[in-house]
């Protein structure tokens, strides 16, 4: 049996009528991916290697390590659904269950291009390297390698073959200096050539009269060991099963929301079909629906969807990823649309958006999201059920409702409150200060338009020695136009205020700046950020009342007990380290490449509670997909390492070896450097 399943795929393997052994070299596995008698299902996920995985494997190969054997299901040709256009060849072909992403990189380095059925990022496996001295694989480094004839290109050797080995023993010849060594290099392209005679262990599972559920059961089981899947992952495996285009046009979909800044995953789609076909959060219940209730149920949550989206940009301002807090509401307000005969009206819909914008500010599904969404649902249904009684829960919850001054002490882009300052600015009568033009959101446009201004500037702070969480408290935040921004450069409060007042009567005011000319002098600057927290906190009730229209029964009494923010490791401690680490993003974006988010918030996964703050991070990996998670952390305590570290980032203490790291793993073109 294949080694490392579980007892369970054992067991279903055993319901089959056969399993087939067989050894297959390399290069014949690769014949038939060409010939279309191996094909990838339409059920599997993408390709999701990096660079680091596609050298291992290399390495392992050339070492002639065991790389493990491959699953593959034998089946009619006329009946498989498959990835990619191209016709499966006549008869039985093989679907690869188990062992995607080791032939997608073996085919991808030995043939120069991706495989039909491929969809990923062909980065993963372009520009392989040997080095025939060290016998080590590495990725193509201009400034490394150019020049070095000991370097290697694996798939200019393996297109070649045996047949252009001459090329490159003469060469080597061709330099004195290697002249010894020859022979043995040679039979070191030798022994990387021969990987294409490696024979794999392949299992094949056999049976006409299983069931494709069968199938995507041992699918699931297998990949569960490797490549972590997501329960949606899971979902969409099944569905796929029926419904062979449903990955693509549920990512087409989240591509349209990608480009007007809602950036979205295939779980959280997954979700609201789930809660409108089902009524419930696991996706479990999706795996006994059929493909035709899947697309109805698609159809409809993506009609809802956009709906939810309309009005929380256009009525509460939020209007684009990074102030769209508390996304997991949107499966319940989407069950909720759905169980409606009709459009909602006025107050209706507003009470719906005071329960997400409720919900997203005290972290209702920054916890065990599928629980809580279920808990949600369930006070929709039944006569007795419905909104009113979804707020009512959602009170009992937390406690009250009402937000106090002390829910603005949290500090950074990345507190839970900053999508109300912006939601505040968006929804409200708040003013730009150079213009004196209302910033709301049907008048300008994505949040690249609006820049986030310390209102009393970080230089002038760090001068008088307060601390970086008073620097960046978000009551010191305040948004304006990038031009008014620049035009106020670093100045105090005390000699730009006046002239704002002056040219623009009440502009301070509409962005909630104590009037007292008292609290405008630095060394105020602490009783201005507590003025300031009460004017924010009283506008906020009174933009939340004005959605309840009067029906206030769920927000009386105050809210919840606000005790003193917790003691976070990490953080910017100084404003040379910050003008480091923008130095830093500035060279990053120099080599067009992403930059990282400052102060990132690192959180539990699983209480939404804030761990870190790292000072430059890169959550998804400077290139996403082939890079692990990058954190910079300079002047930290081992407990912030090993906290990041925990996260899964690759940590680095100083900015001269996270640039070593990108020159030598990342940058590819000689003239970035």
């Amino acid at each position: 049996m294949l080694k490392g399943l579980s007892d369970g795929v054992n067991l279903l393997l055993q319901e089959f009528n056969q399993l087939n052994d067989e050894l297959m070299k390399i290069s014949t596995i690769l014949d038939h991916i060409d010939s279309g008698h191996m094909a990838l299902p339409e059920f599997q996920r993408g390709y999701v290697w990096n660079r680091d995985q596609v050298r291992g494997l290399f390495t392992s190969l050339y070492r002639r390590h065991p790389v493990g054997g491959l699953l593959v299901w034998a089946t009619e040709s006329k009946t498989a659904h498959h990835r990619g256009d191209s016709p499966l060849a006549a008869g039985v072909v093989k679907l690869l269950l188990d062992g995607q992403q080791r032939m997608t990189s073996l085919y991808g380095v030995m043939r120069g291009n991706a495989p039909e059925f491929f969809d990923g990022n062909k980065q993963a496996f372009t520009g392989l390297q040997f080095h025939l001295e060290t016998e080590s694989f590495a990725f193509y480094q201009p400034l490394k390698m150019s020049g070095d004839p000991l370097w290697v290109d694996v798939t200019e050797l393996m297109l070649k073959g045996t047949s252009g080995l001459g090329g490159f023993i003469k060469r080597l010849n061709s330099l004195p200096a290697l002249s010894e060594r020859v022979g043995e290099y040679i039979g070191r392209l030798s022994q990387l050539l021969a990987i294409t005679d490696i024979e794999l262990h392949i299992e094949e599972v056999t049976g006409a009269d299983k069931t494709l559920d069968v199938v995507v059961d041992i699918f699931n089981m297998v990949n569960s060991g490797g490549t972590k899947l997501s329960k949606g992952d899971l979902a969409l495996a099944k569905i796929c099963a029926d419904w062979p285009d449903a990955r693509n046009t549920m990512k087409a979909k989240l591509n349209e929301w990608a480009k007007v800044d809602f950036h979205f995953n295939l779980d959280w789609l997954l979700r609201s079909v789930n809660t409108v076909l089902t009524g419930e959060a696991k996706f479990q219940f999706l795996h006994e629906k059929s493909a035709i209730e899947i697309q109805d149920a698609l159809k409809r949550a993506i009609k809802h969807i956009d709906t939810c989206l309309n009005l929380i940009s256009g009525r509460l301002g939020l209007d684009h990823d990074q102030v769209f807090f508390g996304r997991f509401g949107v499966p319940v307000m989407v069950r909720y649309l759905d169980q409606r005969s009709g459009p909602i009206d006025v107050i209706e819909r507003d009470k719906l958006l005071f329960w997400f914008v409720q919900a997203g500010m005290w972290g209702r599904f920054s916890g065990s999201t599928e629980s809580f969404i279920d808990q949600d649902l369930a006070v929709l249904e039944g006569p007795d059920g419905g909104l009113d009684k979804l707020l009512e829960q959602l009170r009992l919850w937390h406690g009250g409702l009402r937000v106090e001054p002390g829910h603005f002490t949290g500090w950074s882009l990345g507190a839970r409150f900053y999508p109300i300052l912006y939601l505040l600015t968006r929804m409200g009568e708040a003013n730009d200060w150079g213009t004196g033009l209302p910033l709301k959101a049907n008048m300008l446009g994505k949040m690249n338009s609006l820049e986030v201004h310390h209102i009393f500037p970080k230089a002038q702070l760090y001068k008088q020695n307060f601390m970086r969480s008073d620097v960046n408290a978000l009551a010191n935040f305040c948004f304006l136009t990038k031009d008014t921004n620049l035009g106020i450069s670093d100045r105090l409060p005390e000699q730009y205020f006046p002239e704002i007042e002056k040219k623009h009567p009440g502009a301070l005011a509409s962005q909630w700046i104590p009037m007292d000319q008292e609290l405008w002098k630095i060394e105020n600057f602490s009783n201005f950020l507590e003025a300031r927290q009460a004017l924010l906190s009283d506008e906020m009730n009174r933009r939340m009342e004005d959605l309840l229209h009067g029906d206030l029964l769920c927000f009386k009494g105050h809210s919840a007990v606000v005790l003193p923010p917790a003691v976070i490791e990490g953080g910017i401690t100084s404003n040379e380290e910050e003008e480091q680490l923008e130095g830093l993003n500035t060279w990053m974006a120099e080599h067009e490449l992403p930059v990282g988010q400052l102060s990132y918030e690192l959180t539990d996964p699983n209480t939404g509670e804030q761990k870190a703050v790292i000072d430059l991070a890169w959550p998804q990996g400077i290139q996403e997909e082939l890079t692990q998670p990058i954190a910079l952390l300079l002047n930290k305590t081992a407990e912030t390492l090993a906290i990041a570290s925990q996260a899964g980032f690759l940590c680095y203490i100083s900015i001269e070896e996270l640039k070593k790291y990108v020159k030598t793993k990342i940058l590819t073109d000689e003239a970035t450097f």
